[in-house]
């Protein structure tokens, strides 16, 4: 039972040191992802002003404004991009996380497993000694 269990804590921690560096490596290129698409976004943004002159650019952010507000945009139903930065974040450190915590979890409840049989053992001798004595009287 004991050498199983350490298995499994072996095999978690193997698993989590190969893992981590892709976790890391993860979210340096998702934090570039949305860096990009934030450059896009303003480029964009900057390219449509520039092409159009200040009045139609200004009556066309008016225009689309209003249909934004008479429709509804599909794009607000879909997660923002910062909201999947940090769902993304919060899926980096759970992986990292819960193999350390199971890990964790089965080291402790061995180590418990090994205080309850100890006790229980101390229990069982006073008991013999208990019951010698009461057979020699």
């Amino acid at each position: 039972m004991r050498s199983r269990i350490v298995n499994i804590i072996t095999v978690c921690l193997v698993t989590l040191a190969v893992l981590s560096p892709g976790v890391v490596v993860f979210g340096i290129i998702w934090g570039r992802h949305i860096e990009l698409l934030e450059i896009k976004n303003s480029t964009y943004a900057v390219n449509q002003i520039g092409t159009d002159t200040a009045d139609e650019a200004l009556q066309q952010r008016l225009l689309t404004t209003k249909e934004e507000d008479t429709k509804p945009n599909p794009a607000q139903e879909i997660l923002t991009t910062v909201e999947q930065y940090k769902i993304a974040t919060m899926l980096e450190w759970f992986f990292l996380f819960f193999p350390i915590c199971v890990g964790l979890g089965i080291l402790f409840y061995d180590r418990y497993l090994v205080y309850r049989a100890a006790v229980l053992q101390e229990q069982i001798e006073m008991l013999e000694r208990l019951w010698q004595q009461s057979i020699e009287q």
